[in-house]
């Protein structure tokens, strides 16, 4: 069992690290630090200082190396370096100190905050419209492919098919844009729905923020699209090959009502796939919401990386994008770590 975790640990650092290595590499020579920092000042000092904060005078692959050792928990940084950037964690040493810390993600460009406070912030949108998605997903893909099961070649079936293929193939981001102005615009007036708005509002006597689910429903739905239709094919194919078992003749034979057959007996044996696809399509959900949130306006981690992206932002974007990998790669982890230890078949 230790071996296992171990390995499944190793497996995705690896990962990240590859993620890392791609993300810092491919940003090389896009845009000037410097001047996005700057804006219009000219001043060579204060150029100077701001190549020197972020490590610009350096050869590019010792700033590879510094942007690793802000990242890992596991790192070494002086005691200057520890106030200027406010790291959390435990340092042990003299001058220069071996840190177990809080992974440093720099700070923005625009904002001059730091970025690991900004996705702190737009944290809880994104895991609230993620997860909001995939109940919506799973119930209504569940019900859907079993109503296509046990209504085989009818025409339940067919239109169970056609919406599955049609959900599959619809981008998200044209669907987002449809929803948005059918049912955010058009109809708003009967639907109470609006085209933009955020998982909070601010009151306006005490600035407080306050929930406000209804922003909600228009991304939850559009995001849950695609993992619904999946998850009706998946549900439908497996609820098909269970039907044709012997205790499921038994249980008929017996007198069960088909209720009972169909829900208690049939769903329960074929809800392996379908787990698999949910907890995959939840990953996919918290890493991949970016362009959702941007068209709704919805403040998540997609929405503020998009943003940063147009500013060209790049310590938020490439935040973003390495906070996103890191939730793939920890529910994936999980995920086959669980597999693996429920059923010892497939372990390697």
């Amino acid at each position: 069992m230790l071996q296992l975790i171990i390995k499944t640990v190793l497996r995705a650092i690896l990962v990240l690290f590859g993620v890392v290595t791609l993300v810092f590499w491919m940003f090389q020579g896009l845009g000037d630090p410097e001047r996005m920092v700057m804006g219009q000042s000219t001043d060579s000092l204060t150029r100077s200082r701001i190549r020197t904060e972020l490590h610009l005078d350096k050869p590019v692959f010792q700033q590879y190396l510094l942007y690793l050792n802000d990242l890992s928990p596991l790192s070494i940084h002086n005691e200057s370096e520890i106030r200027s950037k406010g790291l959390k964690g435990f340092f042990i040493g003299g001058e220069q100190k071996f840190a177990i810390k809080v992974p440093y993600l720099r700070v923005s460009y625009q904002s001059k905050k730091e970025v690991g406070v900004i996705f702190a912030e737009a944290l809880p949108g994104t895991i609230i419209l993620a997860f909001a998605a995939i109940v919506i997903a799973t119930f209504f893909g569940i019900l859907l492919g079993v109503i296509a099961a046990i209504k085989k070649d009818t025409w339940l079936d067919f239109g169970a098919l056609f919406t599955s293929i049609l959900g599959i193939s619809a981008p998200s981001f044209f669907v987002a844009l449809l929803f948005a102005w059918l049912f955010g615009f058009l109809l708003s007036d009967y639907t109470g729905l609006q085209m933009t708005g955020s998982w909070f509002d601010y009151d306006l006597e005490t600035g407080n923020r306050i929930l406000t689910l209804k922003n909600m429903i228009l991304p939850a739905i559009t995001l849950g699209i695609r993992p619904l239709a999946v998850i009706a094919q998946l549900t439908r194919s497996a609820m098909l090959d269970v039907l044709q078992q012997d205790f499921i003749r038994t249980a008929r034979a017996k007198g069960l009502s088909r209720l009972r057959i169909t829900f208690i007996h049939a769903l329960r044996n074929a809800m392996n796939p379908v787990v698999t696809a949910i907890t995959g399509w939840l990953a996919e959900l918290l890493a991949g919401s970016f362009f959702v949130e941007s068209v709704f306006g919805w403040k998540g981690i997609g929405k503020v990386t998009v943003d940063a992206l147009d500013k060209l932002d790049y310590p938020v974007v490439m935040g973003g994008v390495l906070l996103s990998a890191c939730f793939f790669v920890i529910v994936s982890a999980i995920t086959d770590l669980l597999y693996k230890v429920i059923d010892p078949r497939i372990r390697e």
